[in-house]
C-alpha cells in the first residue's frame, strides 16, 4: 500500500470517527440535561428546601426533631399536589448536619447554596445561625429559623433573614419578670453555657431582674458540652441564692439539676427555651420535679394545629415532640406559602414576599416586622410537676 493510500485510509477513519462522536453527543447531552429539566422543565418542577440543624452530639434529638418537622412539611406539601406559576411542584429536603458547631455551620451553608436549595429552614443554635445568614444573604436566598433567638440574627441588616419564634429580648424580660414578682426572688445567682444562645439569654435575664430590684449574688459560666458542675455550685451554695438561672441547652441543665439536689441547694432552677424539653426531665430524674422553664410560643394546647401536627408526628416518627419540629414546620409551610404568593420559586423573585406573610400555621399567626422578627412573639413559662412540664403564664402571642 503506498503512502496516498494509506493516508486516504487514515482520513477516511478519522472522519468515521467524528461522525460517531457527533452522533453519541445528542444521547449524552440528553442524559445530562434531564435532571435541569425534571428541576424546571415543562409542567412540573423539583424545588430543594434546605434544612440544617445538630444531628449529631450532645443535643441530636434536638436537631432530629427539627429534621423531622421538616420532612412532615414536605409531606404535606408533596400529598397536596403544589402548584407554583402553573407548574406542578415536587418538594425535596436537603438536610445537613452543622453539630451545632459555627465553623460548620457556615461550610454546610455554602454547600446548601451550591446544592441549589431556593431557602433555608434553620440553623437551630443562634451561634450557628448567626454566621451562616451572611453566606444566605449574599447567595439571596431566604432564611427561616424556627429556633434561634438571639436578636443579633435579625440585627444585621440582610433581607433575608427570619425567625418563627420570640427572640431572647422578650424572652429574658419575661423570665426576669417572673422570677421577680411571681417567684418573689430577691438573691439570683446566674450560669450560662458562653454560647450566643445562652450567654445573650442570661444577659438578657440579668438585665430583666435587675430592673425589677433583684440581686445577682454570682454569675459564673460552663460550656455546652460540661457535665460537672460542682466547683461552680458549690461557689453559688455559699451565696444562698432564691434561685439560680442557667442559659443554655438540656444536655447540661439536667445534670445542672441532679448536682444542685445532691448538694442541697434549695434554689429553684429556671432557664429558658433551651432546656424545656422532655429529654431535661429524662436526664433530671426527680430532681426536675418543681423547676421553671421557657418557650418561645403559646403552649401546645392553645396551638391552633399542634393536635393534628402531635398525632402525625408520633405516628411518623414514633417519638414525641422535642420542641422546635412545629416551629420547623411552620417554617417551610411559609417559604411555600410566599412562593406561591410571587408564582416563582426563585429566591430573588420570593423574597420580597416572605416578608409580607399573614399565615395561619400550626404554632400560630405568623407575620414579620421590618426586620424578621415575629410580630407579636409569645413567651410561655412552664414547671416541672410529677414529671411533665405544666403550663403556669403565657406573655403575648396570636392564635388567630
Amino acid at each position: 500500500m503506498n503512502k496516498y493510500a494509506r493516508l486516504s485510509l487514515i482520513a477516511t477513519a478519522a472522519l468515521a470517527m467524528v461522525a460517531c462522536s457527533k452522533q453519541e453527543q445528542p444521547a449524552s447531552g440528553q442524559a445530562a440535561s434531564a435532571p435541569a429539566q425534571a428541576a424546571s422543565g415543562g409542567d412540573s418542577a423539583t424545588v430543594k428546601i434546605g434544612q440544617v440543624s445538630p444531628m449529631s452530639g450532645p443535643i441530636s434529638h434536638l436537631g432530629k426533631d427539627n429534621e423531622y418537622g421538616a420532612k412532615l412539611a414536605i409531606e404535606d406539601l408533596n400529598a397536596q399536589g403544589v402548584e407554583i406559576g402553573g407548574k406542578k411542584v415536587k418538594f425535596e429536603l436537603v438536610s445537613e448536619d452543622d453539630q451545632g458547631d459555627p465553623k460548620i455551620g457556615t461550610q454546610v451553608a455554602q454547600r446548601l447554596v451550591d446544592a441549589g436549595v431556593v431557602g433555608v429552614v434553620g440553623h437551630l443554635n443562634s451561634g450557628t445561625t448567626i454566621p451562616a445568614s451572611k453566606i444566605y444573604s449574599d447567595a439571596g436566598i431566604p432564611q427561616i429559623s424556627p429556633s434561634a433567638t438571639n436578636p443579633d440574627y435579625t440585627k444585621q441588616g440582610f433581607k433575608t433573614t427570619f425567625r418563627v419564634i420570640a427572640n431572647d429580648v422578650q424572652q429574658g424580660k419575661a423570665l426576669g419578670e417572673f422570677a421577680t414578682k411571681e417567684l418573689k426572688a430577691k438573691k439570683i445567682a446566674i450560669i450560662d453555657d458562653r454560647t450566643a444562645y445562652g450567654q445573650g439569654l442570661a444577659d438578657q435575664f440579668e438585665g430583666s431582674v435587675k430592673a425589677n430590684g433583684a440581686e445577682v449574688v454570682k454569675r459564673e459560666f460552663t460550656n455546652n458540652t460540661a457535665t460537672d458542675f460542682n466547683a461552680i455550685l458549690t461557689s453559688i451554695k455559699s451565696t444562698k441564692p432564691d434561685l439560680v438561672f442557667y442559659g443554655g441547652m438540656d444536655a447540661q441543665a439536667g445534670p445542672l439539676a441532679k448536682q444542685m439536689q445532691r448538694l442541697g441547694i434549695k434554689a429553684k432552677l429556671m432557664g429558658g427555651d433551651g432546656w424545656q424539653t422532655p429529654e431535661f426531665i429524662k436526664l433530671a430524674g426527680d430532681a426536675s420535679d418543681g423547676q421553671y422553664a421557657s418557650s418561645c410560643g403559646i403552649s401546645r394546647d392553645k396551638m391552633p394545629g399542634f393536635k393534628a401536627f402531635d398525632d402525625k408526628f408520633k405516628k411518623e416518627f414514633n417519638t414525641d415532640v422535642q420542641i422546635y419540629a412545629p416551629f420547623e414546620y411552620d417554617a417551610v409551610m411559609v417559604l411555600v406559602d410566599a412562593m406561591k404568593r410571587a408564582k416563582s420559586s426563585d429566591p430573588k423573585v420570593y423574597l420580597p414576599e416572605v416578608g409580607k406573610t399573614d399565615y395561619q400555621g400550626v404554632t400560630g399567626k405568623i407575620a414579620f416586622d421590618d426586620k424578621g422578627d415575629i410580630k407579636n412573639g409569645a413567651v410561655t413559662v412552664y414547671q416541672v410537676k410529677n414529671g411533665k412540664w405544666e403550663v403556669v403564664s403565657t406573655v403575648g402571642g396570636e392564635t388567630k
